[in-house]
């Protein structure tokens, strides 16, 4: 996904740590390896989520490398 993150309402349905799984809200930050939803960080790696229906793989890169690919 080459567009901002940050603001939209998203759910993690695939992650390494089984606990993660699930949790929905509102993206608040962004970075290389992390992402924050409702003030819980998780890890980006292997990590998959869906935003408006649509799944997305999260990549480990910077918000600003991605959005310039």
């Amino acid at each position: 996904m080459k567009k901002e993150l940050i603001g939209k309402t998203a759910k993690v349905v695939d992650s390494p740590n089984k606990c993660c799984e699930g949790i929905e809200g509102k993206i608040l930050d962004e970075t290389k390896n992390t992402i924050n939803i409702n003030k819980k960080i998780l890890l980006k790696k292997n990590t998959t989520i869906t935003i408006n229906g649509k799944k997305i793989k999260l990549e480990t890169k910077r918000p600003e490398e991605r959005i310039k690919k």
